[in-house]
């Protein structure tokens, strides 16, 4: 009944006709096939198979190519009761946990879920998903969860050991991280984390303790997302461990540490800088990624384009002066420099870079590690630069007043000056200068140009989801959209839909990767006349919208409209 069912479905959606599938039926029978087998060896697609299926259990489709289950979720369901029931956990939707099944009409499998269910106290939905979505997910178990779980259970028994004799608390902490540092438990788990966190493209790892639990958290495009969860017991000695690679003190637990080291992971060299803090619970660590797979990019990657891409283009082909990126910590600005750096990379350049660390290497860029520990800072670094005969000179960032003054000195002396400030917006880099004590008068003749930036999730293009431009909407972006300069306008088809995130089971929180949004303050002479009469910076910047600059908020806008972007995404990064 059940075979002839999903043929019937097959034929009236016009997948086979009445001849294919008597011919289906008669194969699966004289060769003793389960009729789905029987059908795919007919060249049926399996897809059109699958979907029969869920029309005829009930059961809905769901495709989970490309997904990454989070292990939290993973966890829920074992992976021995995974591979003999054939049911994976797909996530959390609602409190109601997700099951994919190759074989929903399995009694056998339905009552174990049942049993699952109850254990974790959470309800669950079945859907179909195919042989190969389902392999995907078993990998996954072989993934970060399931080798750490592995060396947890070697560490089971030296645990429950070394706990059991009756010496002082304290003495027998101290000996136990003694033990556990060098265990190569440890060990793993530390270089599993540091691996998924790598292929999963996270820019930090976060390992945090609390009263019971470490919790681990990887950063990506922007957002923390918790990973996993590890014994409390094992704290300090993944914090231990982690600080032997790093060099760092082992016994300074009272003040926070930063440190770095390299490891070759997937045949690349990558970077790891490490902070430690003091918490309640015990050593916060982050831990920066710095992937020179993903490093330096071309502008148009970055997301500039039309009048704020042809700025910068002009301004870096100036020979001397300053171009300053400004923006929050975490804002791209050293990636911008960093594509900057790319086209200006020439022979006929000498081009030397003062950073704080160096993030990537750039072959034919001197670069310079600065040292303030021992007295090489960017100030320090920047005189003895000026001495090498540079055409182009970067400096990771002006902090002080002594290396504002001596960049603005090296951009009057011929030279052309890259560097970053940490103001909110572009126009706030004159009186952030000023308050570094370069005189007003300086700032017209160096800077060339000021670039303000923030990062933006950005859309997957497979999945998202048409938002018609009406109502409120309309009256949103019609507003935004007269606000910006008369030649912008001009070249704006506004759109009848834009786009939000759609979740889906290729890219499961609907954004993938993040782009820039750009603001660029290019010096003119009407705002040299108003920087020497001390108008505020609400008022430079309104005198630099006047004249056609792009707010940071526009420039989403425009993105926004393009499709690359949602309005929940802008609103996240621009007031």
């Amino acid at each position: 009944m059940a075979k002839k069912s999903i043929l019937d479905i097959l034929v009236t959606d016009g997948v086979l006709t009445l001849d294919q599938s008597e011919a289906v039926a008669q194969q699966a029978s004289t060769a003793n096939q389960d009729i789905e087998e029987a059908l795919l060896a007919s060249g049926i697609p399996e897809l059109d198979v699958l979907k029969a299926k869920s029309s005829f259990l009930g059961v809905p489709y769901m495709s989970t190519k490309g997904r990454r289950i989070p292990f939290d979720i993973l966890k829920d369901i074992p992976e021995e009761s995974a591979s003999h029931y054939n049911f994976v956990p797909l996530g959390m939707e609602e409190g109601v946990l997700q099951i994919g099944m190759i074989h929903p009409e399995d009694i056998e499998a339905r009552e174990a879920l049942k049993f699952i269910s109850t254990s974790l106290n959470v309800p669950f939905k079945i859907f179909v998903i195919s042989r190969s979505d389902f392999s995907n997910i078993m990998e996954q178990y072989k993934g970060l969860g399931g080798e750490v779980t592995k060396a947890l259970g070697e560490l089971e028994g030296s645990l429950s050991e070394e706990t059991q004799f009756a010496i002082p608390q304290q003495q027998q902490r101290t000996e136990l991280k003694d033990t556990l540092v060098e265990d190569a438990p440890i060990t793993k788990i530390v270089s599993v984390i540091l691996k998924h966190a790598t292929e999963g493209k996270a820019s930090d790892i976060h390992i945090e303790p609390g009263r019971d639990k470490l919790k681990v958290r990887f950063r990506l495009d922007g957002v923390l997302y918790t990973s996993l969860f590890l014994p409390i017991n094992v704290h300090e000695a993944v914090v231990s461990r982690i600080k032997i690679l790093t060099n760092l003190q082992l016994d300074e637990k009272r003040k926070p540490q930063d440190g770095r080291f390299s490891a070759r992971l997937e045949g690349r060299d990558i970077d790891f800088r490490v902070s430690t803090l003091p918490t309640y619970f015990g050593e916060k660590v982050v831990i920066r990624i710095l992937d020179s797979a993903t490093g330096a990019r071309t502008l148009a990657e970055l997301g500039l384009a039309g009048r704020n891409l042809s700025l910068l283009e002009e301004a870096i082909r100036r020979p001397y002066g300053m171009v300053l990126v400004t923006g929050p910590t975490g804002s791209g600005k050293s990636t911008t420099l960093y594509a900057v750096l790319q086209i200006l990379n020439q022979e006929r350049f000498n081009i030397i870079s003062l950073e704080d660390p160096v993030e990537y290497s750039i072959e034919g860029v001197n670069q310079s590690q600065v040292h303030p520990e021992i007295g090489y800072d960017f100030a320090e670094g920047l005189r003895h630069v000026l001495r090498q005969d540079p055409d182009i000179i970067m400096v990771g960032e002006i902090r002080d007043k002594e290396t504002a003054q001596l960049a603005v000195h090296a951009a009057l002396t011929g030279h052309l000056v890259l560097s970053t400030l940490h103001t909110n917006s572009a126009m706030g880099v004159i009186p952030r200068l000023i308050d570094m004590g370069v005189d007003p008068f300086l700032i017209p003749a160096t800077l060339i140009l000021a670039i303000g930036q923030r990062l933006v999730r950005t859309l997957c293009e497979e999945s998202k989801k048409e938002l018609p431009v009406s109502g409120k909407v309309a009256e949103f972006l019609d507003s935004e959209i007269a606000a910006m300069p008369e030649e912008v306008q001009k070249n704006i088809k506004k759109p009848k839909t834009i786009y939000q995130a759609l979740p889906s089971a290729s890219c499961p929180k609907g954004t993938r990767g993040r782009m820039g949004i750009f603001e660029m303050f290019l010096m003119t002479p009407r705002l040299e006349e108003a920087i020497l009469k001390g108008v505020s910076e609400t008022g430079i910047s309104e005198e630099a919208q006047r004249q056609g600059m792009i707010t940071m908020r526009q420039d989403g806008i425009l993105k926004v409209l393009n499709g690359k972007v949602g309005l929940e995404e802008l609103s996240e990064v621009v007031i």
